[in-house]
Formats: structure tokens, C-alpha cells, sequence
């Protein structure tokens, strides 16, 4: 129950605003903290339509005297993006390209339009736009205009602030207008302020702005130099939403570059590769990046850019310069170029890339440094908080040296060191304890030192992430006091009542107050089915997982988060869901515990697809915590009837196709299908699947044994779905692996895998059915037998599942190893065998559970291998995702997930390709958007050539 001024608020935004207007627990509790250290729980959140609403928003919190913050993507490393304010999220709606003048280059924007998408927008007319962050899936440029945003083409494209060429902005008093070099005669008394404050402080300004390309830090008062053409758009690019609102901006694009190349070096250790960036650069790169030997251990430890870590040369400091060229000759000519004088002058090792794929996987490694370095095996977590520093490129090497003295001094030596080292700019992310006063206290001695550090050098204290609180408080020491109270003027200038983002930057709040986590942090601990070996036993580590950088809000490439992609809705993200549970444990907003209805409506539309156990940076398993979350919801509550049809389609099944024909002539007909559907929950739109006339498993044991296996015997599983609704799979397996010389067996009894009970949190039924279905596969679990598994979503239940609900039990973690899909049992233990000759194009559709839990390279091989020209689909989660997409209510948004990426690229096929799926969910969704698709599993293809032979 919210009080009555924000009552009153929320009433009046509802009335004026054509957007979202949100004040509930759950929508406050996503949004209190961004991708730092730092939480701060709105007072409600506004999602704008367009630009006019946000104005209206604004204006009502002005009538309010409100404080208001915009939101772009919520990857702030520094607190910027969280406050005890009134939210503007502009990425939902707020998303267009305006206008694009391909002569002069430039294009306006709307500022929830993230990066990504804008370039994709913008690839016809081979432009771009210039800084690329890290967070470039999903960074907004609203956002990147706030944050002053760089990244690694920075090197040859400037800052965020060197694109900006007019910002359409609005006060907080209502002052609205277009402003840059040039505004018009409503600015002039601001314009006239800002003189002033700059004819007050330009000796100041000169003497103590330093002069590097990396200087992120401190409002961009050197805009407002004549030597800088006294630019008001340039002044505001950084100011973190503290100074005005931009409604839109005209930015400037950059050419594509026509063709590149990456050359690798490498060196003993960080420092000798910093200290050759001077050399480097005197060869114009278009990026030059540093990584050292701990983020590459760890990379590898956690099975990261595996690919990109075998391509480096010898060394323990590695260098990553990229060239271009008018075409690919003159990119490799450029960066041979460079490689001959640096490895001349310096002795490193060196590697040529201008293969796409293999240059994709080395950036990729780059890109993953935050994740890798976040929770550290066998180590303690690690955080923001001076990750950004940058100091002049060509004294890097010094102060790298420096600075981990400095890291030594503390015992924070474990920190891995990397970044834009091209631009001086330094990421890290460092073992600070920020759960006790001790640990807290020490992280803020070494922010000071550190501060103190980089003035000395004469660098920055961001280099790109900005100040918010982490860094505001430490402003004076780069900056002295008289330019900190220019700083202060100019706030004033343009948001006297501060009510803009209040407490960064200007008059900031504490470093080390307002944490996350600190002195009084203490969650809940619950009980849980889930062992969660990964997070210490403790579901509130689980929780506490997401460090926020939204890769998630993405929308291309991988699985995740395929709920997002469809709502766009910060809450349907991996990042909203790990918010909300993280909100619950704390208790404050969320109130209710296990019982919450803002948790469990959040995650309502999670697939369970596990896309986020792979695809997020550090291994947020979204699937599991609902599982967890559900089964304790309902506990001794009655469930939403889809639980009871679909959790347990495993006994339906069962019972249905022994009397199949009559089954299926009442769940296909007109009235009893349709009443079997309300009553199961299951959307009318849905077809049911049919019964098979016979199981598979019946039709094997009539079969007379066949033991000319050489290759051994391994055990075939009989998934439900195989066995009860495709049970010419199984047997086309059957072909397949006796051709390859195994002799096959079947469970003597019924067996399941518990995936539907796991899915709908039915946890402890899950458990009794796994600990039988070990007890049934005890003769093979003590000989080691292969079990081929054809369903994915069961493999990956035996590969992870299993072992966490049934922590400790050595007989899970037998079945685990023991786990084969069909590609894998063909290429690991027939390796020789030659399969049959398929001369066809075929599109595959892996599974999502085996994208993140299996992987497909086995099976990809085996196809392969027939000669098949395999194209592995890059198009997302098909939205059915096992009961997901049949339930009532999920129709739309299965529908979304399938449409987004998939059934376009299915619709153009050529004449002839096949389609292949190896999951019963995603044919099943196919199927039904494009019946002449005729989705197959690989073993029927093989099968089918095999015979044909």
C-alpha cells in the first residue's frame, strides 16, 4: 500500500500520461538497482510512449516536486540509473529512428532506441553509429548520451560526446528546445549563466581538465570554452540525467569500415604490453585492447571463448589492434605493417586474424571480461566500484604498475586487469568485502588512494562509466574544490530544486552508503529442493547473481531472453526476474515471501527454456529459481490446472495410449477437446497431440534381440514423448545405432525423467520419480552403460537437474556421465563408423536445453559428417518451450517467441531443405505455424539414408 503523496502522484500520471504508469511492489522492485554496487528503491516508474509523454510525466512531477531519473538499458557500473525517484524507462516504447541524412551523416533518435537494433536500422546505408560499449546488445543511446559512452571503436571514433551534435532537451522547470553550438532565444538565460560560470572558472577549467581521450569524469565544462565552440548539447552529453531530460538526439554516423583485420600480441606480462601501446598506436588501430593472464585463466577455468583463447600467442599480457582497410589486402597490409616494427622493437608474439568467425571470438573474449572476472572460481566475488580509471596511453605501463602495488597494499591482488589500453582506460573488477563495516571501510580507503593515483598520473577517474556515486564523492580530488563548485553552479543553472537524479554527481551521496549488499545485509535463507552448488548451497546467492550488465534485453543471437524479446518488458527479462527474487529475500518491498504474486507473475512468462544458464555472463539459471519459486508458492495450495494435465503428462500419457483411439477421437473433436482444453488449462487455440497406436517400448519387447553389436550395449531411453506421441523415432534410433555396431536395451519397467514435474515446480513429485528411475537403472549404472536420450529436455534434466535435486546421491551423478544424445554416443565411442550419404540442405532448430546444457557440436558433427550442408539456426527459443506455449494465457507470447526469428527463417527455406528439430516441442511449434515444414529428428534422416543404402 503505497502512502498518500505518491498515491496522489501515481493518480496524476495515470491521468496525463498516455504510457505505463507503475507504483506496485513488483515494478518498484525491479528497478532498484542497475548494474553497480548500489540500491535504491523507486517511488514508481513511468514507461513513455513517446517523448511528449515524458514531458507530460515530467511536468506532473514538477506539480509533485518530485525527483525524476531517465532509464535507458540499466547498465550503469556507478549508480546512475537507480535513485529514490520517479523512473523513465524510454527503451519499451521510446524506440524509433527518426530520420537519417545519409549526405551529411547524421541521424535523430528517439532515446530508447538501444545500439544494436539502431545499427542494424542503419546497415543500408552502410552507416553506424560510432562508440560501441560492451553493453552494445543492449545499451540505449539515451543512455550512452548520459553516460558519455566509449568502448573499444572509441579509439577511432571518439566518445559519445565527440557524435552528439544536438540534444532536444527538457528542464525540470519545463524549459524545452533544441540545443548544440546553436539554441534558440527561450535558452538565453541559461545561455547567459553558463557563460558566466564559464568566464568564472576557464583558468580553472584549462589548468585542471586533463587531457586524455579518456576523460569521462566531472560535467564537460570545457564544452562551454570558445576554443570549443561553447557547445550547450556537448556540456549536457555525460551530465548522468542530472542536469536536464533528453527527449531526442542528432547524433553523427560513421562509415562502415569496408573490411578489417586483428592482429593479436603478446607479451611476459600486462605492464610490458601496456608499455608498448605507444608504438601501436603510431599505426592509427582502430582499436587497440589490453587483457592479462587472469582474465584468460579465468576464461578458460569457466569455459569461456574457448576458441579465442587457443588462437592467442605466447605471452601472459596480450594486445588486440585492429586495422582497416578499403579492402581486406590493405587491412592485413596495415596491421603486418605494425607487427613488424612492434615486434622489432619489443620482442612480443604475434598472431594475424582476418578470418570473421575467428576475429568474432577473440572480441567476444574481450566482451566477456566482466563476466568471467565476477565470481572467480575457488575466489570471492567481485565488484565495480573503480573498475574505469584512464590515465594517458603512453604512461599506461607505469601506472598499471602502480596500481597493483596499490591492489597488493589492500590484498586485492587477484584482480584481473584489462581494457581500452589504446585510451589509457583500465577495467577491473575487485574482491571488495562490502558485507561488513571492516570490508566496506577498506573499500573506501582504497577508492580514495586510487582516486589519488590516477590525479597524479594526470588521468581520470572514468574513463567511461561515469561518476554516480561511486566516483562523485572523489570529484574534488581530480578536480580540486573550484571546479566541483562550478560544478554545483552549473546544477543549480539548470535544476535549482534538485530534483534531477539528485545525489550524483553534484552534492553525491556517500561511496560507501546505500550498497547493495553492506553492514546490514542479511537475507532470508530459505530451504530448498535445488542443492544450488554453485552459490554456496544458498538460494539468496542464486539470487544475487545477475551483476546487471542486460544482456538479456538483447535481440540477437543465442536464446536469452526470449520473454523479453516478446514484451520488452524489463520484468520478463533474466535481470527483472533475478530483481524481483533478489527484492523477495531482502523482504522490504516484497513483502510476502514464497507468496508473492508480483514475483510469481514475473515469472509466469519465463519459458524455462535455461537459455540464460549459457547465454548470461555469469550463469544466471532463471529455469531453476522458478522451479524453486513455484514449488513453494503452491505448496499446499491448489494449483493452476495445467500443472495437473501438462505437469503430468507423464501418467496421461501412459494411460491415454492404451486406449489410444478412442483417446484421441475425444481430444480432437470439436465439443469434448474443447472442454478437455478449459479444463486442463491449455489455450483453445492449441491442437493436442495425438496418441501413437502403439508405444514404442511395446513394439521392442516383441522384438526378437539382435546381439551383433561389436560396439557394446547401450541402453535407449524411452522419453515420454518419444514413446507415447513419435514413437517412429525411437525406432529410426533403433536403426541408426545398430548399423553403428551397438546392441540396444530398453528399461524393463516405466521410467521418466520428471522434466514436466520440475517445469510446473511439482519438486518433491519430481524427486520420488528420479530417485525410482534410479533404482529401475541400477544394472546400468553399475556397468557403465551408455543411455542415449533423444528428447534434449530430458538429457539436460539427467545432465543437470538430476544432480541438483538430488545433491550428494552418487547415483545421479553416474546417470549424469552416463548421458548420451545421439550425435554424442556416435562421435565419441563410433567414431569410425561412416554414416550414410545425405545429399540435401537442412535447417536444424536445436533445442534450447540443448543449447545450454548439452551444446550441439556432436550432433552437428554426425550430420556432417553424412555430407548434409548443415545450417545450425541462430534464431532463438521456438516459444513453445515443453507446457509453456500449451498453457492459457501464454499463447500471444509463444506465438512472439516463434515469430520473432524463427518462422521467418523457416518460411525461407529453398525447395527441398529440411527442417530438422530433435525436440519434441520445437516440431510441435513448427508444425503448427507451418505444417509444410515437416520438422524431423536427426535419427529419422539417418535412418531413412541408411535404408535407402
Amino acid at each position: 500500500m503505497i502512502d498518500l503523496p505518491l498515491a496522489r502522484l501515481a493518480a496524476d500520471l495515470t491521468g496525463k500520461v498516455a504510457g505505463e504508469v507503475r507504483f506496485d511492489p513488483g515494478s518498484r522492485a525491479t528497478y532498484s538497482t542497475d548494474a553497480s554496487n548500489y540500491r535504491a528503491v523507486p517511488l514508481g516508474v513511468v514507461l513513455p510512449r513517446t517523448p511528449e509523454d515524458a514531458a507530460a510525466a515530467i511536468a506532473v512531477c514538477r506539480e509533485h516536486d518530485m525527483p525524476v531519473l531517465s532509464r535507458g538499458g540499466g547498465t550503469s557500473l556507478a549508480g546512475q540509473c537507480c535513485n529514490v525517484a520517479v523512473v523513465l524507462d524510454w527503451s519499451k516504447y521510446c524506440d524509433r529512428l527518426i530520420s537519417v541524412d545519409t549526405a551529411a551523416r547524421t541521424a535523430i533518435v528517439e532515446p530508447g532506441i538501444a545500439l544494436d537494433p539502431l545499427n542494424a536500422q542503419l546497415a543500408r546505408y552502410d552507416l553506424m553509429v560510432g562508440p560501441k560499449p560492451a553493453t552494445h546488445v543492449s545499451c540505449t543511446i539515451g543512455g550512452m548520451v548520459g553516460n558519455n559512452s566509449c568502448g573499444s571503436t572509441a579509439q577511432a571514433y571518439g566518445k559519445m560526446v565527440d557524435s552528439v551534435r544536438r540534444l532536444e532537451i527538457l528542464t525540470y522547470d519545463g524549459l524545452r528546445g533544441w540545443v548544440g553550438a546553436d539554441c534558440h532565444d527561450g535558452f538565453a538565460e541559461l545561455r547567459d549563466g553558463l557563460r558566466q560560470i564559464r568566464d568564472e572558472y576557464a583558468t580553472d577549467i584549462r589548468g585542471h581538465y586533463p587531457d586524455i581521450p579518456r576523460r569521462v569524469s566531472g560535467y564537460n565544462l570545457d564544452s562551454l570554452l570558445p576554443e570549443h565552440g561553447f557547445d550547450l548539447a556537448k556540456l549536457l552529453v555525460g551530465s548522468e540525467s542530472t542536469l536536464v531530460t533528453v527527449l531526442r538526439a542528432e547524433i553523427e554516423l560513421v562509415q562502415r569500415p569496408k573490411a578489417v583485420a586483428l592482429t593479436v600480441l603478446g607479451y611476459p606480462d600486462i605492464y610490458d604490453a601496456a608499455d608498448a601501446v605507444p608504438i601501436v598506436l603510431q599505426h592509427n588501430p582502430i582499436a587497440l585492447e589490453g587483457v592479462d593472464h587472469r582474465l584468460v585463466d579465468l576464461e578458460h577455468l569457466e569455459h569461456l571463448a574457448g576458441g579465442a583463447i587457443a588462437q592467442l600467442p605466447d605471452g601472459n599480457g596480450w594486445l588486440m589492434a585492429q586495422f582497416e582497410g578499403a579492402d581486406q589486402d590493405e587491412a592485413d597490409r596495415r596491421a603486418q605493417t605494425m607487427v613488424e616494427e612492434v615486434t622489432m622493437k619489443t620482442g612480443a608474439t604475434s598472431t594475424m586474424i582476418d578470418d570473421p568467425a575467428r576475429e568474432a571470438e577473440i572480441w567476444m573474449a574481450r566482451e566477456a571480461g566482466l563476466g568471467a572476472t565476477a565470481y572467480p572460481p575457488d575466489s570471492p566475488e567481485t565488484h565495480e566500484g573503480w573498475e574505469d580509471a584512464a590515465v594517458p596511453p603512453d604512461r599506461l605501463g607505469d601506472y598499471l604498475r602502480d596500481f597493483e602495488s596499490l591492489l597488493d597494499d589492500f590484498d586485492y591482488q587477484s584482480s584481473s586487469l584489462y581494457g581500452h589500453f589504446g585510451q589509457g582506460c583500465v577495467h577491473t573488477r575487485i574482491p571488495f568485502d562490502l558485507r561488513s563495516a571492516e570490508g566496506i571501510s577498506k573499500y573506501r580507503g582504497f577508492a580514495e588512494q586510487s582516486a589519488q593515483l590516477v590525479t597524479r598520473y594526470g588521468g581520470s577517474l572514468s574513463g567511461e562509466h561515469g561518476d554516480g556515486q561511486a566516483r562523485g564523492e572523489l570529484l574534488p580530488i581530480m578536480f580540486g574544490e573550484r571546479i566541483v563548485e562550478a560544478f554545483g553552479a552549473v546544477k543549480h543553472l539548470f535544476d535549482p530544486r534538485n530534483r534531477m537524479n539528485p545525489g550524483k554527481v553534484v552534492h553525491p551521496r556517500p561511496l560507501d552508503q546505500d550498497l547493495r549488499q553492506g553492514a546490514n545485509y542479511r537475507p532470508w535463507e530459505p530451504a530448498t529442493h535445488f542443492a544450488f552448488p554453485e552459490d554456496d548451497h544458498r538460494f539468496s546467492v542464486a539470487a544475487a547473481r545477475c551483476v546487471g550488465v542486460g544482456k538479456c534485453r538483447g535481440h540477437e543471437g543465442g536464446v536469452m531472453c526470449p520473454s523479453y524479446r516478446a514484451t520488452r518488458e524489463e520484468e520478463h527479462s533474466t535481470r527483472g526476474r533475478a530483481r524481483l527474487l533478489f527484492e523477495m529475500l531482502q523482504g522490504e518491498v516484497i513483502t510476502d515471501g514464497w507468496r508473492s504474486t508480483e514475483v510469481r507473475d514475473a515469472l509466469d512468462l519465463c519459458l524455462a527454456c535455461k537459455g540464460c544458464r549459457s547465454d548470461c555472463p555469469v550463469d544466471v539459471d532463471m529455469a531453476t529459481y522458478k522451479a524453486e519459486f513455484l514449488s513453494h508458492h503452491y505448496e499446499h495450495r491448489v494449483r493452476p490446472m495445467a500443472h495437473y494435465s501438462m505437469g503430468w503428462i507423464p501418467l496421461w500419457a501412459r494411460l491415454a495410449t492404451a486406449v489410444s483411439a478412442p483417446a484421441n477421437a475425444l481430444a480432437q473433436s470439436r465439443g469434448t477437446g474443447g472442454l478437455l482444453k478449459r479444463l486442463g488449462g491449455v489455450d483453445p487455440r492449441r491442437e493436442l497431440p495425438r496418441f501413437a497406436r502403439q508405444r514404442f517400448t511395446e513394439k521392442f519387447a516383441r522384438r526378437a534381440p539382435d546381439e551383433r553389436g561389436h560396439r557394446g550395449r547401450v541402453l535407449l531411453w524411452p522419453d515420454t514423448f518419444t514413446n507415447n506421441f513419435a514413437p517412429e523415432i525411437a525406432e529410426a534410433a533403433v536403426t541408426v545405432l545398430e548399423a553403428a555396431g551397438f546392441e540396444i536395451e530398453i528399461p524393463r519397467r516405466a521410467v521418466c525423467c520428471g522434466l514436466t514435474w520440475i517445469s510446473t515446480g511439482q519438486l518433491p513429485t519430481a524427486k520420488r520419480v528420479l530417485r525410482r528411475t534410479l533404482r529401475q537403472l541400477e544394472p546400468q549404472l553399475r556397468s557403465s552403460t551408455p543411455i542415449v536420450v533423444l528428447e534434449p529436455s530430458c538429457a539436460a534434466v539427467f545432465r543437470s537437474d538430476l544432480t541438483e535435486l538430488l545433491s550428494g546421491d552418487e547415483d545421479a551423478h553416474r546417470l549424469a556421465n552416463q548421458v548420451r544424445t545421439l550425435g554424442e554416443i556416435l562421435t565419441e565411442q563410433a567414431d569410425d563408423w561412416e554414416p550414410p550419404r545425405i545429399d540435401a540442405h537442412a535447417m536444424v532448430q536445436p533445442h534450447c536445453h540443448q543449447h545450454a546444457i548439452l551444446h550441439y557440436e556432436a550432433d552437428q558433427r554426425l550430420l556432417t559428417a553424412t555430407g548434409l550442408d548443415v545450417e545450425v539456426l541462430d534464431t532463438g527459443c521456438c516459444g513453445l518451450a515443453g507446457n509453456f506455449g500449451f498453457e492459457r494465457g501464454h499463447y500471444d507470447v509463444s506465438i512472439a517467441c516463434a515469430e520473432d526469428k524463427l518462422m521467418p527463417a523457416i518460411r525461407k527455406r529453398e525447395p527441398g531443405a529440411l527442417v530438422l528439430a530433435d525436440g519434441f516441442s520445437c516440431r510441435t511449434q513448427i508444425e503448427h505455424l507451418d505444417p509444410q515444414a515437416r520438422p524431423r529428428h536427426a535419427a529419422q534422416i539417418l535412418a531413412e539414408a541408411i535404408r535407402d543404402n
